[in-house]
């Protein structure tokens, strides 16, 4: 491992060069969002030799309509931040593999990472940073309107919907809190639950049925999204009689809840009941070697600028790490 700096990896050309299978790195960052994006800056400015593999970049910020609390950016597209966060690791010179998801993790000496195209990747550490995935209600125009209307984050979206009509799907503690969310600042608030009851606790229940602008509509499920340029309606069923209504408003979030992306790494490192990674206040997980970073992991609050940090501290201990073991 070289820790001289070598200027050339400080271009101002964005460039990157394809990850070698042959090689062994200092460093291998698994994820493409704001934690692993930022985990990879550091490791570079440290002289680390460094990969990055991901399917794509962005992660859930890419689903994001606007971003307002983020520091430096007033306002900001999810996509645009991406963009932004994409071409400051491109500056330096960094070896990616973009396209693919990681299928297994073999811990050793070096560590392995095998790809679902059966590609095999080495490294002496790993950072573990592949977020969560919103689980989606696989309906007609979900997809479509993603980002138009279609929403997954009330924390990072809801002051985009001020004086709107919105619905929330999901009648858990996330669907609950993310009506309470935009209650505060919605003209309306309909959760729609699929049968009679919620499953939220007691004490977030009726937190939000303080807000008068909100309701519940139980016994209902969308068929469909619908829409031209934005969301318009939803297509509701009535779940008892099967009779269908159009279901006007301006936007709907999903919160049927997140899954952490950790299945490659189940059988290798601990995990907590939520499927995240378990790490410690320096993001080390129970493999020595292997770090985590952001809302795949356990650290409380899932937000981009938390993410960004977490990611950062991973590569500021993985270095440390790579220092006491060579």
């Amino acid at each position: 491992m070289d820790f001289n700096l070598n200027m050339n990896q400080f271009s101002t050309k964005p460039e990157s060069v394809p990850l070698e299978q042959n090689k062994t790195y200092d460093v291998l960052i698994i994820g493409g969002g704001p934690a692993a994006m930022t985990a990879a800056v550091y490791c570079i400015r440290k002289g680390l030799d460094t990969g990055l593999i991901t399917q794509s970049f962005g992660g859930q910020v890419a689903e994001s309509a606007g971003i307002e609390n983020f520091m430096g950016y007033k306002y900001i597209e999810g996509l645009d931040l991406v963009a932004k966060f994409k071409d400051q690791i491109q500056q330096f010179e960094i070896a990616v593999r973009e396209g693919y998801v990681a299928k297994s993790m073999h811990p050793g000496k070096p560590h392995q990472v095998i790809l679902e195209n059966g590609e095999n990747y080495q490294a002496k550490t790993l950072i573990i940073a592949t977020g969560k995935s919103p689980r989606r209600l696989n309906a007609p125009g979900e997809k479509e309107f993603q980002g138009r209307g279609v929403a997954y984050c009330a924390t990072c979206d809801a002051p985009f919907y001020k004086g709107k009509k919105t619905a929330v799907i999901g009648g858990g503690n996330s669907g609950m809190e993310a009506a309470i969310d935009l209650a505060k600042v919605a003209e309306k608030v309909t959760l729609i639950q699929r049968n009679d009851r919620l499953r939220a606790d007691d004490i977030v229940i009726k937190r939000a049925k303080s807000y008068s602008n909100f309701e519940i509509l139980f016994n209902h499920q969308i068929k469909s999204i619908q829409g031209n340029q934005k969301v318009e309606s939803l297509e509701l069923i009535n779940t008892v009689n099967h009779q269908t209504t159009q279901f006007p408003l301006d936007g709907v979030f999903i919160e049927i809840g997140l899954k952490p992306n950790t299945d490659f790494v189940k059988n290798v490192l601990k995990l907590n009941e939520y499927g995240e990674i378990i790490v410690d206040c320096a993001c080390r997980t129970s493999e020595p070697g292997i770090f985590a970073a952001g809302d795949v992991t356990t650290v409380t609050f899932k937000q981009i600028i938390i993410a960004a940090g977490e990611g950062a501290k991973a590569a500021l201990t993985a270095s440390d790490f790579l220092l006491k073991t060579e």
